[in-house]
């Protein structure tokens, strides 16, 4: 992947002059170790790519690092924040907002922080949904609790109107949660907050269980959803053994990315098929995936599939397109089109199977996180407080090449992150799970 052209300028909202608490330790605590602005991650590590952008004459694009400054923008005596999560449920939502309150009130000394409940509705008036007063009482035990204490929404809200609500409730922080549908619409409130002329920073955590955020290594949740994943395929495979012709068929995430289903596989390595999006398969044919199928039944007598959510959608072809209240595409349930098509497969063969179709994708989505994803998020969390406080505005907490950077919020919407068909992860999955492309030979030309 290409990088040269990606600018990564930070945007801010003035001069930080304010020296920052952190400076002082207080009651006998720690200080802080702090981050200047030209301490710059590579995006590139490839040594032969970075030379050749020397020998280019291009500088090497960098992100700014992530951390505490020495100076911060906002007094926090004066400040009020707000902090707001939207879209489908994630395991660590709960995390991030706890260690965002806790960095605000322990180590800066805001008091005034608000939670913003369902969503972006949560700014409308007409929805009539209250606000929550955030302290350390609040957050102190809700690691242990699924979803969101300030719930969620999907669907467009008027930008205009959120502002209003900003100005109204004098916030200088506002910390949205979300995803690429989430940050797009932070990025429109960060534009219209400019050209009001207000001084509002607005900070994006990136939040995907399919992990499909641009510019984002890695995001929330992902590794709890391999974990709750690989149970789901253990169960599948297990199911799978115990019956003749016995085949455990598991439906997971993933939209348009199929990192979830490739690395839930990688991670038990008792799956023999995995269908992502990123990898179009034919079901009939010599080489299809059902003809295979019948192959590794025939040799092993058992075969356990997963398939991504976003998977062979273009066997839905001709049917009517659905959107949903956030527009995005409504996909058709592949995991449904596979059993029926494996079904229909072998009762015309006269062959006897026994098919165990399992859906765990919003037991995944509302559980807690795990004790990975509990660091990671404490991380995400208060390097989103340091950004906002030192004045930063319209950028995304990422984790890049093993460190946590500030990126540019307009740069992570302009794609999607996506499995590499040629890359690494992908040929890996091949080589455990021995599948073959799944594609038929083009037909000669006459």
């Amino acid at each position: 992947m290409r990088f040269e052209h990606i600018d990564t300028t930070i945007q801010t909202l003035g001069e930080a002059k304010i020296p920052s608490p952190l400076l002082q330790p207080a009651n006998g605590e720690c200080g802080a170790y702090f981050v200047d602005d030209d301490e710059r991650i590579l995006l590139h590590v490839n040594e032969k790519q970075v030379a050749q952008l020397k020998a280019d004459g291009i500088p090497a694009p960098a992100f700014e690092s992530a951390g505490p400054r020495r100076k911060i923008y906002f007094d926090p005596s004066k400040l009020r924040c707000a902090l707001v999560t939207c879209g489908g449920l994630c395991p660590g939502l709960n995390d991030i907002i706890r260690s965002v309150v806790l960095e605000l009130h322990h180590r800066y000394g805001v008091r005034h922080i608000c939670g913003i409940r369902h969503g972006l509705q949560g700014f409308i008036p007409k929805y009539g949904h209250s606000t929550m007063d955030l302290s350390p009482e609040t957050v102190t035990n809700i690691l242990d609790s699924g979803g969101s204490i300030l719930g969620s929404s999907r669907g467009d809200q008027d930008i205009e109107e959120v502002v209003d609500s900003l100005e109204r409730m004098h916030i200088g922080i506002l910390f949205m949660i979300g995803g690429d549908g989430t940050l797009a619409a932070a990025s429109k409130i960060a534009d219209a907050i400019h050209s009001r002329g207000l001084k509002i920073s607005v900070i994006g955590i990136p939040k995907t269980i399919d992990n499909d955020v641009f510019l984002v290594a890695r995001s929330f949740g992902f590794d709890t959803a391999v974990d709750i994943a690989t149970q789901a395929i253990s169960g599948a495979h297990n199911e799978a053994e115990a019956y003749p012709n016995g085949i455990g068929l598991i439906k997971l995430m993933g939209r348009e990315s199929g990192f979830l289903a490739a690395t839930a596989a990688l991670a038990r390595q008792d799956v023999n098929f995995v269908l992502i999006p990123e990898v179009p398969f034919d079901l009939d044919g010599p080489n299809g995936f059902l003809e295979n199928l019948e192959k590794r039944l025939t040799h092993r007598g058992h075969a356990v599939v997963v398939v991504a959510e976003g998977a062979g959608q273009e066997f839905f072809e001709g049917r009517k397109k659905m959107h949903d209240a956030s527009g995005n595409v409504k996909l058709y349930d592949i995991g449904l089109l596979i059993k029926s098509k494996i079904v229909a497969h072998f009762k015309e063969r006269g062959i006897s199977v026994s098919l165990k179709y399992i859906d765990p994708s919003y037991i995944i989505r509302s559980l807690p996180a795990n004790s990975n994803d509990h660091v990671f998020c404490s991380f995400l969390g208060r390097d989103a407080v340091h950004a906002g406080m030192s004045g930063k505005t319209k950028l995304v907490v990422s984790h890049w090449n093993n460190h946590f950077v500030h990126v540019p919020m307009d740069q992570v919407i302009t794609q999607r992150k996506k499995v590499d068909p040629d890359g690494k992860l992908w040929a890996t999955v091949l080589e455990a799970t021995g599948q073959s492309s799944l594609k038929n030979p083009a037909p000669k030309k006459a």
